[in-house]
């Protein structure tokens, strides 16, 4: 059964954004976790070949994040973005023909899947439907929800199962020594980088083990995250590919289901 939820309770707010060039400073490199330096592309404007279901790492790249990098450049604007946007959100990018697509995750930018990115150019604005923080699920009081458009929740692999609890399917379970960079930030910034996960796919949904990520992110014993996989390859040590958070709370609540198929994709 789909969870009941305050959908109907939810405003929706259009924000504006523009596509961040990729950004760099004068010395170029950086140093992995081995001291090798590295030169390559990742954060920033628009990045083609990687979209939802395809893998997370194996690339030549460092904090990839796939499709459209959206920011904007006055700060109290930009972190309204960051809050603001949910997953599944609709993004229309305001040029000629108007591709659109759905807001992916948070990372340093807010990350946007569409079919047209090469017609997008570091620059083009964006606006997106915000719609989704506040969201709750009625029969499910323990479970916090973050980041997550309520038209994209029924078409998830998310339901109330037979005796109460809430019923996820997981494409993979990561244990807290797994998580890096994104500790103690709020969940509705940026996302939760993983080290050492080579199995990911972009989009995928997975669930990190005595995580609370109700209000901040950090490591409680009994306790659950579940997010969808937003960024791609990193290079830095305590870095790595991350999602950001969707459902929260006690592990009892949850009735999780191992499925190497849970991912956005089949809900885009």
């Amino acid at each position: 059964m789909i969870p009941r939820s305050n959908a109907d309770r939810l405003l929706t707010q259009v924000l504006v954004g523009e596509v961040c060039p990729p950004l760099g400073d004068r010395f170029g490199y950086r140093v992995d976790a081995e001291g090798r330096p590295f030169l390559l592309p990742g954060m920033g404007g628009v990045t083609l070949g990687v979209r939802v279901g395809d893998p997370a790492t194996g690339h030549a790249a460092d904090h990839l994040e796939p499709g459209l990098s959206v920011w904007h450049p006055d700060p109290a604007a930009n972190h309204a973005l960051q809050y603001l946007t949910c997953v599944g959100n609709e993004v229309t990018v305001l040029v000629e023909g108007r591709p659109r697509g759905r807001v992916l995750g948070q990372h340093a930018y807010v990350l946007v899947d569409l079919d047209d990115a090469a017609a997008v150019a570091p620059g083009d604005r964006v606006a997106i439907r915000a719609r989704g923080q506040g969201l709750r699920l009625l029969d499910h009081p323990e479970v916090g929800v973050r980041n997550l458009d309520p038209d994209l929740l029924p078409r998830l692999p998310v339901e109330t199962a037979p005796d109460g609890r809430l019923r996820v399917r997981v494409a993979a379970r990561v244990p807290s020594s797994a998580v890096g960079a994104g500790a103690g930030m709020v969940s509705e910034f940026a996302n939760t980088d993983l080290m050492g996960r080579v199995d990911l796919r972009i989009g995928d949904l997975v669930v990190l083990l005595d995580q609370d990520h109700r209000f901040g992110r950090g490591h409680r014993a009994g306790y659950v995250a579940i997010g969808a996989i937003s960024t791609g390859d990193c290079r830095l040590f305590g870095h790595g590919p991350g999602p950001s958070t969707l459902l929260t709370g006690p592990a009892a609540a949850f009735d999780l289901v191992d499925d190497p198929t849970a991912n956005l994709g089949a809900a885009w």
